[in-house]
């Protein structure tokens, strides 16, 4: 069996730090559940429990992060949440973003209501490097099998 590295002891050229500032008392840095989760769960900070229903509401996290340069940070949802009927908004931070990061959530499905309590983990943060692309505009493209067919097209 092929031994994986954990990604925390990835030499540090291999590695993106993120800053964090800590906005509010009792905010919690992000941090992975497991030593090869891609993401870093998320807590709520918040002062009251906040109500979820249909309607999205904003879900603080009492942090703000400064993410280097060429980097895709993104707040993705929770599989343990999505279970249940609570909803994430897939959101991206910019890096020259400095306010709180907070989540987008709401019920889905059969629940009535969800409650968020302070320490809650509501979201994962994942940071990827963006491709060093530039946009090119063309007369055509060039045709494939598949053509335009999308939504559906290749089958279930």
């Amino acid at each position: 069996m092929l031994a994986v590295p954990s990604l925390a002891t990835l030499p540090p050229v291999d590695r993106l730090d993120l800053r964090v500032w800590t906005l509010r008392p009792g905010a919690r840095l992000p941090r992975r559940a497991t030593p090869h989760a891609s993401g870093f769960d998320l807590f709520a900070c918040v002062d009251a429990p906040v109500v979820l229903g249909r309607a999205p509401r904003l879900v603080g996290t009492g942090m703000a992060i400064e993410a280097p340069p060429g980097c895709d940070v993104t707040i993705r949802p929770r599989s343990g949440l999505s279970r249940m009927g609570v909803a994430v908004a897939f959101g991206t931070i910019d890096s020259d973003y400095r306010g709180e990061l907070l989540v987008t959530m709401w019920i889905a499905g059969d629940l009535d209501r969800y409650e968020v309590r302070d320490g809650d983990r509501i979201a994962q943060l994942v940071i990827g490097q963006l491709a060093l692309a530039g946009i090119t505009e063309v007369p055509h493209l060039t045709t494939t099998d598949r053509g335009d067919g999308g939504h559906g097209s290749t089958g279930r």
